[in-house]
């Protein structure tokens, strides 16, 4: 078995990728994205809903899910330091295990809106119909362009005609979206909260951290893609081409633009790298980039954002000395516009280039039959100096699947169900059609392995496995080398990974503030481009202080002050 959750992962949204590989390559692209009372009681999704602030501690455990482990089939790595679970074998069709025991589904008819990349199916397709049948429901899905997902979501959230459920990534949760999911969906509590989730046993095995999460307005109304909350974004290297020019791998950031500058033959069309900014911000030490809560963290007695530290500005000149010493390829100045950093890679124009973590899947049996000599690693993230690292924990889920506050009780139970069947585990037999559709008509085995045909292609791709999702695991058991791989690179940065002060809180900020910082990633990508200078980000910071920054802290910190950090109040299953 070889579970989509692990396709050909970092290819762009639209090659086929799932939920979870959809999440983590379109994170990497769109990473940046008056006081108010913190909240401190739980409340249902209704105009009364609280518009501001975010749920922890005592308030928290009295919304969460009872935590139920499921050990429907033993990982070969098991997780640890916050990693993935890895898979490196593959589960017989025979062997495959019943985590449903019963068609749990009423019949219900259930509208479904969520984003997709490429083509979409015919929207009566036999996968969806073998779902349907499966788990007892009828659904009708709304598939939406991913490119312009904002655009549309926001629009049908100000209607009055919204779906039943609502697929909502957190990069799309700007302007008012935030608040129309604090007043326009269900809150699940009342079916899912405390010793209720039992009767959802996969779900009940979705990790706490994804679940606090998912608290939104007091409630808990969203259903978590839960993931690995280690660092994602990693620095591949060209293993093959390093071996054969005897390159030793950089353990200091003074040594890695020496190198670069060593490597570098544009006539030859060949840069040391990328645009390495990711990277650079992992090796500085600097607070994570995305959601914005993670900006923040208390150092001593202070509360300090990431645009205020020196690990930032530090980040930013060794950036910017990459980009003047010519040792970036020259299409990397034009930023993500212009040409694909991937293929810069595979193509050897490039050395080096910071991707998610599935990359390392995707490119390596992209290759395989291309350029059979083609070896990629990873480097270990090390310290700027060559001390160890300094990383910060990822949220633990960044997608959730939300259902209308209109939406009956029957449709509501009836949209757990499909949750719950979609959030099976690996190696059973729910993850099986829900990750490649029905043996015959979706695909194949050859030599034990699921190979998707055309219709597979064409039409298991973002859906129902947008819906639920189980703990973050990867499996390639065509690779398990890859697997392996994947899984102890994170296993080894897991264990210099710190959890932030506002880590598994979804915050909602006033609104007055929200687009506050919206300018420093554009900031940021013109420094290491030589177009603006770092004392240009300092001017910035001074600015941002001034119209609104020192009260957003001030916010934050009350917030942290009453509430406290759900890196504390929920168990780190």
């Amino acid at each position: 078995m070889t579970p989509s959750s692990s396709p050909a992962p970092t290819s762009a949204p639209g090659s086929g990728a799932s939920r979870r590989s959809f999440l983590a390559s379109t994170a990497f692209a769109a990473a940046a994205v008056a006081s108010g009372t913190p909240l401190l009681a739980a409340c249902g999704g209704s105009p009364s809903a609280k518009k501001e602030g975010a749920t922890s501690g005592k308030d928290a455990r009295e919304i969460l899910p009872a935590f139920v482990a499921r050990n429907v089939v033993a990982p070969d790595i098991p997780s640890e330091n916050g990693s993935s679970a890895g898979f490196t074998t593959a589960i017989a069709t025979e062997r495959l295990k019943t985590s449903v025991a019963r068609k749990a589904g009423r019949g219900s008819t259930v509208r479904i809106m969520a984003p997709l990349w490429g083509s979409p199916p015919s929207s009566d397709n036999s996968y969806y119909r073998a779902m349907d049948e499966a788990i007892g429901v009828r659904t009708v899905w709304q598939n939406q362009d991913g490119n312009t997902y904002d655009e549309k979501l926001g629009a049908v959230l100000a209607s009055s005609d919204i779906p039943d459920v609502v697929v909502v990534p957190a990069w799309n949760l700007t302007g008012k979206i935030p608040s129309a999911v604090n007043a326009k969906f269900a809150d699940l509590g009342p079916y899912l909260s405390g010793d209720k989730v039992k009767a959802y046993p996969n779900l009940a095995a979705v990790p706490t951290d994804a679940w606090q999460r998912s608290i939104f307005g007091g409630a808990l109304r969203g259903i978590p893609m839960p993931g690995s909350y280690v660092v994602n974004i990693a620095p591949f290297y060209r293993q093959d081409v390093f071996e054969k020019e005897g390159y030793p791998l950089p353990r200091t950031a003074d040594a890695f633009l020496t190198w670069a500058k060593e490597a570098t033959n544009a006539r030859a069309k060949v840069w040391a790298c990328d645009d390495m900014k990711w990277t650079a911000f992992n090796i500085f030490g600097v607070l994570p980039g995305g959601d914005k809560a993670l900006w923040w963290d208390l150092r001593g007695d202070a509360l300090v954002n990431r645009v205020e530290t020196e690990e930032y500005l530090e980040a930013l000149e060794w950036s910017r000395k990459l980009f003047a010493a010519g040792v970036v390829h020259p299409d990397a100045r034009a930023g993500s516009t212009q040409g694909d950093p991937g293929n810069r890679f595979t193509a050897g124009q490039v050395l080096v280039y910071n991707q998610d973590l599935s990359s390392w899947y995707g490119k390596s049996v992209e290759q395989a039959a291309r350029n059979p000599g083609f070896r990629m690693g990873a480097f270990d993230i090390f310290g700027h100096d060559g001390s160890d690292p300094v990383l910060y924990a990822t949220q633990p889920a960044n997608i959730w699947t939300f259902v209308s506050g209109k939406a009956s009780e029957a449709v509501v139970k009836d949209v757990l169900a499909i949750a719950d069947f979609c959030a099976a585990p690996y190696g059973t037999k729910e993850r099986m059609l829900t990750d490649y559709g029905v043996e015959g008509t979706h695909y194949t085995l050859e030599k034990g392995l699921p190979v998707k045909n055309d219709d597979g292609n064409l039409q298991v791709v973002g859906a129902f496995d947008y819906l639920g999702d189980p703990a973050a695991y990867i499996a390639h058991p065509d690779r398990p080398d890859i697997t392996r791989l994947q899984v102890q690179w994170q296993q080894r940065m897991g264990a210099f990974t710190r959890k932030t002060s506002f880590y598994g809180l979804t915050v909602t900020e006033p609104a007055r503030w929200t687009n506050l910082a919206d300018d420093f990633e554009q900031l940021e990508d013109d420094v290491v481009r030589g177009r603006k200078k770092v004392s240009d980000v300092q001017q910035a910071v001074s600015e941002w202080r001034g119209k609104g920054g020192d009260q957003l802290r001030d916010w934050y910190r009350k917030l942290l002050d009453e509430t406290g950090s759900a890196a504390g109040s929920a168990a780190d299953h």
